[in-house]
């Protein structure tokens, strides 16, 4: 997937970064390095990995799945879904996803004193 920032995007960061004033043109010569920030800063929040939530809502219809209104973004295989409702509690929803590949890491041993 290619790198792409837009030019507004790279002032301000150079901006924040203190190479520049504002009201200042970046130089040419410091531009890769602001775009090195982005990639980095870009990287650092794809591996920081967000607390898991409950949904509010999914709804099914057809082929589209919504999830709290927003469209479900991954392929779903044409399997059967499990669909537990459960009115006084939380409800399940159990669906096969498709992946070009799969890696499964096994987590690192905790110390017994934990």
């Amino acid at each position: 997937m290619p790198i792409s920032y837009t030019d507004q995007q790279i002032h301000d960061k150079a901006v924040d970064l203190g190479l520049i004033y504002a009201s200042q043109l970046l130089p040419r010569n410091l531009r890769g390095k602001v775009v090195a920030a982005l990639a980095a800063e870009e990287a650092a929040d794809r591996q920081q990995s967000p607390e898991p939530q409950l949904a509010g809502e999914i709804v099914i219809h057809g082929s589209n799945i919504l999830i709290d209104g927003e469209h479900f973004p991954w392929l779903v295989a044409t399997q059967p879904m499990e669909i537990g409702l459960n009115p006084d509690g939380v409800s399940t929803v159990r669906l096969t996803l498709m992946a070009a590949t799969v890696q499964v890491i096994r987590p690192e041993p905790r110390p017994e004193s934990e």
